[in-house]
């Protein structure tokens, strides 16, 4: 494909306020909007302002909204659109804007140190922790996580509605309490109940949005949000379980 002229419409723009702006850049044979966002630096706009950092998918840092959909800006090739097509770059619209396409999502980490860490045995010594195989293959899926905050930023329950944002922990963290809640050495046995009480859980109606805009094809919603979702309801609602917890003073 020869080198043609691409229209760019991009957010520039800060807390207080901003506004859409066109331009007309050239974009070569197998380049991504990352590409096309440094050629319009390098040539039209030096002070337009955009997180990046490795522009190979895995830093999850150049996070922003593409004709209206999540994406990384380093995985979205420029063939994906018509030439005659009008390519829109705006910032995550779930969190606050800082300036142009950079937004503050200091909204996630505060959420991450709400979520209790990994907690072994306190018996078992450095080199002594044992995992089947198995074991290791439920929770590996999430692992994969770079944290671009995609599904942070897709889903409604947060996207639509800020006076959620306290109470829910959304899809990325309450896949990591999912992904814990997995280990067979995690000790902390209130998860599922910690999931539906302090981070949200409740508050997903699994619609899949995470899914479907995770550039690592994690299942989010399928392997790490329903079955929690089963545990914890499982735990409050079932009769044997509750019997069950009474009996053997299952905390």
């Amino acid at each position: 494909m020869a080198s043609y002229n691409a229209k760019l419409r991009v957010w520039r723009g800060d807390l207080s306020g901003g506004e859409l702006k066109d331009f007309t850049v050239e974009v070569n044979d197998g380049e991504v909007v990352l590409d096309i966002i440094h050629r319009l630096q390098a040539t039209q706009t030096p002070d337009l302002a955009v997180r990046w950092n490795c522009k190979a998918g895995k830093c999850g840092s150049c996070s922003a909204e593409i004709n209206g959909r999540p994406r990384l800006l380093c995985m979205t090739r420029m063939s994906t659109f018509d030439q005659d097509e009008t390519v829109t770059v705006t910032p995550m619209r779930t969190f606050p804007v800082m300036r142009d396409l950079v937004t503050d999502v200091s909204f996630n980490y505060e959420k991450a140190r709400q979520i209790p860490s990994f907690a072994p045995p306190k018996d078992l010594q450095p080199g002594e922790y044992r995992m089947q195989q198995e074991d290791v293959n439920r929770s590996q899926e999430f692992r994969k996580c770079i944290e671009c905050f995609l599904c942070q930023d897709v889903c409604h329950v947060i996207r639509d509605h800020e006076d959620n944002k306290e109470a829910y922990a959304g899809p990325r963290f309450l896949m990591r309490q999912a992904e814990l809640d997995m280990h067979p050495l995690d000790t902390l046995d209130r998860r599922p109940e910690q999931a539906q009480d302090d981070n949200g859980l409740g508050l997903c109606n699994i619609t899949k949005c995470c899914t479907e805009v995770c550039p690592e094809h994690i299942k989010i919603t399928d392997n790490a949000l329903i079955p929690m979702k089963e545990r914890a309801a499982d735990r409050k609602y079932d009769p044997v379980v509750w019997l069950g917890n009474k009996l053997f003073r299952r905390s």
